[in-house]
């Protein structure tokens, strides 16, 4: 990538990104788009345009994002909006305070020195980039004095992220301390999930275990139990049922319908009992489904019995008076075995991930080890492929492998755009396919909520991005331009890779600005 190429793919990810704002001005003005737009205003009985529709300025959301207090971010959109906001003025102050060191400090430092004139192979692409290298750290002598800057840079850095971060943390507890405590309560404050509850004593059924448990460790704050039961039969009965209930109410309107003056007694429906209702016995539509009703009724009561009998599961939701007892509930041990009697605080009822919480303590651990397995080999296989494409998408290696392409590559046009996003969109669509496959692992560990699963898919997805784009991009990609060099002289691989990464510095200025 030359300077030029460089220069075209910061320009147009940026003209990508205002035609984007503007696109999305023009929608959110729309009147038919503000339940996209402004659902908060509107379910909070406000009106979304402030005034007469055509007032609101489309940019006003802006203004309102940096003069808004938090406390009207938080009565407006909740607690997770106004912990977003934490989120991004942390990071543009890690970017402002960072940005004046490296800015005004290390770009003089390294510009005002000659190192790339006094040795033109310093640079690993031998003189492309010599405009964007001159900037770098490349350009700085060895064992010069002036390098004592970058290292002092790393460093304030590394503390303004970390202090920053800190001080989000601590902000961000405060949020969550005070939203706990706030009057306006979510039943899943009170409640707590249950598993790897013991077998049930004999002469007891499960949900008088779990409340007589409870019930004798929080005698004054204990409410009731909800115990976790497999209703898929009972369910695909019940759905049977409906329907025929709905056939029914629907024949009878028909029976109603065709009653005039003329014919009194009216025409009563008949249908087929076959597939689809084209083939089988034809019958009279309102005695058939009497009769199916009636053979369900207590086909579904006998089956309810069953369930309630024997397909209890071992999970149970316990509800307290209390928010105060049962955060604490959460927290604590409830037995002296590890693998019963498990709590932790209830998730939102739509969180709840059902099938999981089926799955057994040890079945659990199991799982949760195999899937750590199966993500570090995704991780090393997956820096394979990525490795590669980054090292063959460059054009120097394209032209290499796929000679019939120089002809097209030379073309100054295509060999601009081509480098400018060729390498960052295949990275790109690679990292793209990961979150749902990190997902899914992530639910297989037995994970009870979805919010915890992804919680645990974005951990995993940290790892990918450190391991396989940070050091699978730039030394996968620098081994494989090197290789040769390295093979002739092992020893001299720390030398070859710290003059061949800085290079990759315009790859992720780049990537970034196309992300």
């Amino acid at each position: 990538m030359d300077f030029s190429s460089f220069l075209t793919s910061l320009g147009t990810s940026f003209l990508i990104f205002v035609v984007l704002m503007l696109l999305f001005a023009w929608l959110s003005g729309k009147p038919g788009n503000s339940v996209i737009y402004y659902p908060n205003r509107i379910l909070k009985g406000m009106d979304p345009w402030e005034g007469e529709k055509r007032t609101r300025n489309p940019f006003a959301w802006i203004r309102e994002a940096i003069f808004s207090t938090e406390d009207d971010v938080i009565s407006m959109s909740g607690v997770d909006s106004a912990v977003y906001m934490v989120f991004l003025s942390t990071a543009l102050g890690i970017l402002v305070l960072s940005g004046i060191v490296l800015l005004l400090v290390l770009l003089p430092v390294a510009a005002t020195d000659n190192n790339l004139k006094l040795s033109a192979n310093s640079s690993t692409s031998n003189g492309t980039f010599n405009d964007l290298d001159k900037l770098s750290m490349g350009n700085v002598k060895a064992n010069s004095p002036r390098l004592w800057a970058f290292l002092i840079a790393t460093y304030w850095v590394s503390f303004v992220t970390y202090y920053l971060s800190w001080k989000a943390y601590k902000h961000v507890l405060g949020l969550r301390a005070a939203a706990l405590k706030s009057p306006d309560v979510k039943v899943e404050q009170f409640a707590i999930l249950v598993r790897d509850i013991p077998a049930v004593p004999e002469g007891k059924t499960r949900k008088e275990q779990v409340d007589s448990y409870f019930k004798g460790i929080y005698p004054d704050t204990f409410y009731r139990s909800m115990v976790v039961t497999d209703i898929k039969q009972v369910t695909k009965i019940w759905v049977e049922l409906e329907g025929y209930k709905k056939k029914l109410a629907r024949a009878e309107a028909i029976y109603e319908q065709s009653k005039t003056t003329a014919s009194p007694e009216g025409k009563r429906p008949m249908n087929k009992t076959g597939f689809l209702g084209l083939v089988g016995k034809k019958v009279d539509s309102i005695e058939y489904y009497n009769e199916k009703i009636n053979e369900l009724i207590p086909k579904l009561e006998a089956e309810q019995k069953v369930t309630l009998r024997e397909k209890q599961q071992a999970s149970a939701l316990v509800f307290f008076t209390s928010r105060v007892t049962a955060a604490a509930a959460g927290q604590s041990l409830h037995d002296q075995m590890v693998d019963s009697w498990t709590v932790i605080d209830a998730p939102e009822p739509r969180q709840i991930i059902w099938k999981n919480l089926l799955i057994k303590f040890y079945s659990r651990e199991i799982r949760q080890y195999v899937v750590y397995i199966l993500v570090a080999l995704t991780i090393f296989f997956y820096m394979i492929p990525i490795g590669l494409i980054s090292a063959v998408t460059t054009l120097k290696n394209l032209v290499k492998y796929l000679s019939f392409l120089k002809p097209i590559v030379e073309i100054v046009a295509v060999k601009t755009v081509l480098e400018a996003y060729l390498p960052q969109l295949a990275l790109i669509i690679f990292l793209a396919l990961l979150p749902k496959l990190l997902l899914f692992l992530s639910k297989a560990e037995g994970i009870p909520s979805e919010s915890h699963a992804i919680r645990a898919a974005s951990g995993k997805y940290f790892y990918f991005t450190i391991l396989n784009v940070f050091i699978g991009v730039t030394v996968g990609g620098t081994l494989f331009s090197t290789f040769k060099t390295i093979e002739d002289k092992p020893k001299s691989i720390v030398s070859v890779l710290a003059k061949s990464l800085p290079s990759n510095a315009t790859f992720f200025l780049t990537f970034v600005a196309l992300k």
